[in-house]
């Protein structure tokens, strides 16, 4: 069993806004306080892209095929898991994390799963696949201790 001691630290993340929790007390009784924030500006993807899709010959008289659009606003997401990976190890660097919980959405926890530093996926503890970035405070300390009680 896996327990939420004090100085863990909670990243929760949804590929457009992270909170950067540490927890103050012991696992009974959790107090994630917030020590950082970072938003992204990510508007939908027919607001970002503006090009028809490309198109190209296709084997055939007078075919033709259209490549696929890129998803902006997916592309927007995996980078945000990118730079929230790389500010974690400017972090743990620097000794500031020595315990990690990740909590995201699935895809967005395959992302920064996969851009972590061997450094930092040293000090995670537990990984969450949720998204949680727009709970209560204490809604979020609730449901992290149960699902690390089950871990």
């Amino acid at each position: 069993m896996k327990k939420l001691s004090k100085g863990t630290w909670v990243v929760i993340a949804d590929g457009e806004k992270a909170l950067f929790l540490e927890n103050m007390m012991d696992d009974e009784d959790p107090n994630l306080v917030v020590r950082r924030v970072d938003e992204q500006d990510n508007p939908p993807d027919h607001e970002q892209g503006t090009d028809s899709p490309g198109r190209m010959a296709d084997d055939g008289p007078g075919q033709r095929s259209a490549f696929q659009e890129t998803d902006w606003h997916e592309l927007a997401k995996m980078r945000f898991a990118d730079d929230l990976a790389e500010h974690l190890y400017k972090m743990v660097h620097k000794g500031r994390i020595e315990r990690l919980v990740i909590v995201a959405a699935p895809r967005v926890l395959g992302e920064i799963r996969h851009a972590l530093h061997k450094e930092v996926a040293d000090v995670v503890v537990a990984e969450i696949d949720k998204t949680l970035t727009n709970h209560p405070r204490d809604e979020i300390e609730k449901l992290v201790k149960e699902e690390l009680a089950t871990v």
